[in-house]
């Protein structure tokens, strides 16, 4: 059946070939001017041949497929906004994103501590330091010189304490000996008493002369004397031991301040080796071997990438909904396609305008509301940053999920509350 029925098909199809041939040698066989029976002129319209009357036939099926194709195309366009708004609605809207966003570093600058010439500069641009290397050598030898003079001042300074202290040791023992020469003053002038009074006694009563008498009584002056003279001199070499033992104060005080110059000496000899204070990488070089340099003067930086994060500046409008310890998906401008996830760690507590040299005044003038930035620092995790692929001021692609802390969000108790919005 199926073979009789492509027969027929093949000859219905070889027959209606065979008369559409006739009909064109038919048509070139007649001139211009010819018309067939029931043609018209110009003048008339000229009726439908049989080519013209199969065109119409034709083009429905194509109009048919067309509108297929269309209601196809609508369908999958009203598919793709359909699923579009579910994913929106059930997840998109908790994704925040934006592309003002940048990797950060706590960006170490290094600065001459001494004056002097740049004798050698040890890593190269770009190399990879630790905390305590040294990155810059000043030429020490006035340095040096300083140390070794402070250290001379002080070994002549402990020699003059020494000779002081022997000083104190020898008024200690005059005042000990002209403690004992007042003794004996004092005895003298007691027995020097008793005999006067002794004679006086004799005297009177006329068994002494009157010539012994004024003996004993000379005696007595001359042990008086003996006595304050004595006195003087025990205080005197009392007075003598408090000034030596200023004077080794005054000594020791010297010393003291000799040391403290010393100490300074070394450290501005320590200083001439300018060390990097924390791991991380040395750039930025300021200046070349030989170049003379101030106190304070910038030479270059050590950026630490094992400690990089993000600070992405969003919109006051998207703060709404993000909490510290949501998670973040990074994209690096800079890697393709390759992403990573950090954690908000903190929000500023200003927009990035309010710590500007001149912040703007909009009392004044003319208003235009211009929607404010607030930057969020993002931690990144320690085993990308380690990487050290990360470098300050990569431009990054950063979007918050916060489906963590939004139905807080949504209810707005966070407003009502009276502490601060987004609290650290």
């Amino acid at each position: 059946m199926a073979e009789d029925a492509m027969a027929r098909e093949a000859s219905a199809d070889h027959g209606e070939q065979a008369r559409t041939d006739e009909a064109k040698r038919a048509d070139e066989a007649k001139g211009p001017g010819d018309k067939g029976p029931g043609e018209k002129g110009p003048a008339g319209a000229p009726p439908a041949s049989a080519p013209e009357k199969a065109a119409p036939a034709a083009a429905a099926p194509k109009s048919g497929k067309r509108k297929f194709v269309m209601m196809g195309v609508v369908g999958l366009l009203a598919f793709a906004a359909a699923s579009y708004a579910a994913y929106y609605l059930m997840v998109g809207r908790f994704y925040i994103s934006t592309d003002d966003a940048y990797v950060r570093a706590n960006n170490t600058m290094l600065g001459a501590r001494v004056a002097g010439h740049i004798a050698a500069i040890l890593p190269g641009d770009n190399a990879l330091v630790r905390a305590g290397d040294v990155i810059f050598r000043i030429d020490d030898g006035d340095y040096r010189i300083a140390v070794d003079a402070a250290r001379t001042r002080i070994g002549t300074q402990q020699a003059t304490i020494e000779r002081i202290g022997r000083q104190v040791a020898a008024a200690v023992s005059a005042v000990e000996q002209a403690q004992a020469q007042l003794v004996s003053a004092q005895a003298g002038l007691k027995r020097a008493d008793l005999d006067y009074d002794r004679q006086q006694a004799l005297s009177t009563k006329g068994f002494a002369s009157r010539a012994t008498f004024e003996v004993s009584e000379a005696g007595r002056d001359q042990g008086a004397a003996a006595v304050r003279s004595a006195q003087a001199a025990y205080d005197a070499a009392k007075d003598n031991v408090e000034v030596t033992k200023a004077q080794q104060a005054e000594a020791r005080a010297q010393l003291a301040e000799l040391q403290t110059q010393l100490a300074k000496a070394e450290r501005d000899l320590d200083f001439t080796k300018v060390r990097a204070p924390v791991d991380g990488t040395f750039s930025n070089r300021l200046v070349n071997t030989g170049d003379y340099i101030n106190v304070g003067q910038r030479l270059g930086n050590v950026v630490p990438l094992d400690g990089v994060f993000i600070d992405a500046n969003y919109k006051e409008t998207q703060l709404k909904r993000i909490r510290t310890g949501q998670r973040v998906t990074i994209k690096v401008d800079a890697y393709g396609f390759r992403k990573f996830t950090g954690i908000v760690d903190s929000i500023s507590p200003a927009a990035g305008s309010v710590f500007t040299l001149l912040p703007p005044d909009n009392a004044t003038g003319n208003f235009t509301k211009i929607v404010q930035r607030l930057p969020v620092r993002i931690r990144v995790p320690n085993s990308v940053a380690k990487q050290g692929m990360l470098r300050a001021g990569m431009s990054v692609y950063t979007t918050v999920d916060t489906r963590e802390g939004a139905a807080d969000a949504d209810a707005d108790t966070d407003l009502d509350a009276p502490m601060m919005i987004h609290p650290q």
